[in-house]
């Protein structure tokens, strides 16, 4: 069996990118994004749960959050779980409603956000580049099995780097429109 999988590998270094622009809706342009929430977990029901299991997170305005939490006892540890998450955000409490609004981005934090972004960037060209180490073992393991020729493993070999080129090049422009938008709101 071999042990090389062109689109296992496809699908990881895809899977690698996603994750990438996951981590970067995340960050904070200074227009209110729901998935700036995400990381968020608050302590309930004796558990730490993502606040989606929790609240119903919206952006009503431009510049502001809303945190509606369906049971009015989760109120405080959403509203503490949302603090110690340091995004630098200010809850305002209403029932069960809490209300974030945006801060104005100082030069500084932008310049840390895209900062943070392009680390983002690099841990997903690491992933992508652990995928072809996998793959391009994999073609050997297959060509010492004697299951592939010399020139199948090249062959193969050249695929998987193209495939690599591909998808560091879509980090590249996922990270750079990011800072793009950090930079320019």
């Amino acid at each position: 069996m071999p042990t090389y999988d062109k689109s296992d590998i496809e699908r990881r270094m895809a899977g690698a990118v996603e994750s990438l622009k996951g981590d970067l809706s995340g960050l904070r342009t200074g227009r209110a994004n729901t998935a700036l929430l995400d990381p968020v977990v608050a302590e309930v029901y004796g558990a730490m749960m993502p606040l989606s299991q929790v609240a119903t997170v919206s952006a009503p305005e431009p510049r502001m959050l809303s945190v509606q939490v369906w049971d009015k006892s989760n109120v405080s540890a959403v509203e503490k779980g949302i603090s110690k998450a340091n995004l630098g955000l200010n809850p305002m409490t209403d029932g069960q409603t809490i209300r974030l609004p945006m801060p104005d981005l100082t030069a500084d934090r932008r310049k840390d956000l895209a900062k943070l972004a392009g680390e983002y960037g690099e841990k997903a060209k690491v992933a992508a580049r652990n995928v072809r180490r996998d793959g391009m073992e994999g073609l050997k393991a297959d060509e010492k099995a004697k299951e592939i020729s010399e020139d199948e493993r090249k062959r193969s070999e050249d695929e998987v780097q193209k495939l690599t080129d591909k998808y560091v090049a879509e980090i590249d422009a996922a990270v750079e429109k990011k800072v793009q938008e950090i930079l320019t709101q």
